[in-house]
């Protein structure tokens, strides 16, 4: 919830490739532990690093590289290119689920590490820096005054991301589509396999049936169908889409009466995965240049505010409800409720007008828009 908006506005700063070299390189050291040493104390040690690691990388990777797409890409292909993030990353997630299950356990910890090494080092000899730091560093100040400095420097940087999005009426209601949308799809990720091994008995492996088919087809939605339907469409139209089929995803789950349902619901996520995407589109159009990393950042910090309320009430009225002392039957009802979550974003979405920023805004800050390097 800090994590994310602070790394964003270090991104707009200080710039995008040391703060993606950062975020990158702390998943390398906790599975380095643990294939080195697989004793309790190193166990004990990999989960502490590793929640270290979650909270640096887990979704400040997507918003600062979001970030560094809109510095180098023209907008009218923004969406695209976000799309292309994407599905690049839905694909790492089949390959690596097909390397787990394929390559010798003895293997797959030196190849995962050998991966996780491979990208910091292909950022630092080839990716070039986007954005230009906006100060020198003072080598003659003491460290309590620079430490002061960077404390109110940081403040004020938050305090100015919040205006950001306070003040445009677009990024506060995709504000308002994020929270919601992921309010009820982190509840309903979170209680899935319970559910569905209660109701139905589904295994772990029923289950990875199930991502592993959404995964390849929502490579091909966000590599190629979303390209194609956003300069027909628009983001608006694809996000509602988008939160339109997350709606009947969670509701056919919700009121599953055989086995075969939850596979139909899954198809669902071949278009409902068009929500990332679009959402990062609709706030990419309505920040300006040197603003991109607040923004974004901002938007996911609400993203993970509602991850970490979800499960704080699914879990529980999940439980109640395939329990014997339900009030009345209907098993999947906290999954309907995550349902309604995502209506209320789909609600919003629709009224959704996006703006460009204000001229004002863009003058703040006109020294640090750079050209789109692809065009």
């Amino acid at each position: 919830m800090i994590v994310l908006p602070l790394l964003g506005q270090l991104s707009d700063d200080y710039g995008r490739k040391p703060l993606l070299i950062v975020t990158v390189s702390t998943t390398i050291i906790p599975f380095t532990l643990l294939a080195i040493d697989q004793s309790r104390g190193s166990v004990y040690a990999y989960y502490g690093l590793r929640t270290i690691s979650f909270i640096i990388s887990q979704g400040s990777i997507f918003c600062i590289s979001v970030a560094y797409a809109a510095d180098v890409v023209d907008e009218r292909k923004r969406a695209a290119a976000f799309s292309w993030i994407t599905g690049l990353f839905s694909a790492s997630h089949v390959v690596g689920n097909m390397l787990a299950r394929f390559l010798p356990e003895d293997y797959i910890f030196v190849v995962s590490i050998a991966l996780l090494i491979i990208v910091p080092v292909y950022m630092a000899l080839f990716l070039k820096e986007t954005v230009r730091p906006t100060e020198k560093p003072d080598h003659n100040v003491p460290c309590i005054k620079k430490a002061t400095k960077i404390v109110k420097e940081r403040y004020h940087s938050m305090k100015h991301a919040v205006d950001i999005v306070t003040s445009s009426s677009t990024l506060k209601r995709i504000s308002s589509i994020s929270f919601f949308y992921e309010l009820g799809m982190s509840g309903i990720s979170g209680v899935l396999l319970y559910y569905l091994k209660s109701l139905f008995g589904f295994n772990k492996n029923q289950l990875s049936e199930i991502l592993m088919m959404v995964g390849v087809g929502s490579i091909f939605s966000q590599m190629l169908v979303l390209p194609l339907l956003n300069p027909l469409i628009g983001e608006k139209l694809i996000l509602c889409m988008g939160l339109l089929a997350s709606v009947a995803y969670g509701l056919l789950y919700g009121l599953a009466w055989a086995s075969w349902v939850p596979y139909l619901s899954a198809s669902f996520g071949v278009i409902y995965i068009l929500v990332k995407p679009a959402t990062y589109a609709v706030i990419s159009k309505a920040s300006n240049s040197a603003d991109q990393g607040k923004a974004q950042g901002f938007i996911a910090g609400v993203q993970s505010v509602a991850s970490l309320l979800s499960p704080l009430a699914m879990s529980p009225l999940t439980t109640w409800f395939l329990s014997s002392d339900a009030p009345f039957d209907c098993k999947g009802f906290s999954i309907i409720l995550a349902s309604i979550s995502m209506v209320v974003a789909l609600c919003f979405a629709w009224t959704l007008d996006i703006h460009a920023p204000s001229k004002k805004s863009s003058e703040v800050y006109t020294e640090d828009v750079e050209t789109p390097l692809l065009t």
